[in-house]
């Protein structure tokens, strides 16, 4: 199962500081074991990593997703203007991506983030034309930058 398939993930992580490490694993356990017959995909930036969980193998089926950043995590919604938000929890102003800062797991509103991952679920669902596009339990790499800007890496100066 893809929950366990963590060696490209662990690597690309690896920058961040220990407790940022350890709140996106967090988080990317508390989906997988919501939702695991569907795709992670993988998003190694020049900037951060980001992984996401899809009905197909594509970014447009996905309906949430965990972005690293240097200090906390992005816990967000691809397509998280078009999900209820009653308690206006989400930050953003976009035409689509949602999301809410994670520092601490005693701070994550998991009851809450529940019933939003359940709304952008059935979303992601919809929005599947082919019905044979969807596969399940699958980790992708979509993308690996060949440039890291990321804390704790340091880039090699261009030869004049």
């Amino acid at each position: 199962m893809s929950k366990d398939q963590t060696k490209d993930l662990l690597k690309f992580i690896k920058p961040y500081p220990q407790e940022v490490q350890e709140m996106a694993l967090w988080l990317r356990e508390f989906v997988w074991d919501l939702y695991p017959k569907t795709n992670e995909l993988i998003y190694d930036n020049y900037n951060a990593v980001a992984f996401g969980w899809s009905v197909t193998e594509k970014l447009g089926h996905t309906f949430c997703s965990v972005a690293v950043l240097p200090k906390y995590v992005h816990f967000g919604f691809y397509w998280g203007s078009q999900i209820a938000d009653p308690d206006k929890l989400l930050l953003g102003k976009g035409n689509q991506y949602r999301y809410i800062i994670v520092k601490t797991k005693e701070e994550f509103p998991r009851a809450y983030i529940k019933k939003l991952l359940k709304e952008a679920y059935a979303n992601s669902l919809a929005k599947v034309k082919d019905k044979e596009e969807i596969v399940n339990g699958k980790t992708i790499i979509k993308s690996i930058s060949p440039i890291k800007k990321r804390p704790g890496l340091v880039l090699p100066k261009k030869k004049k």
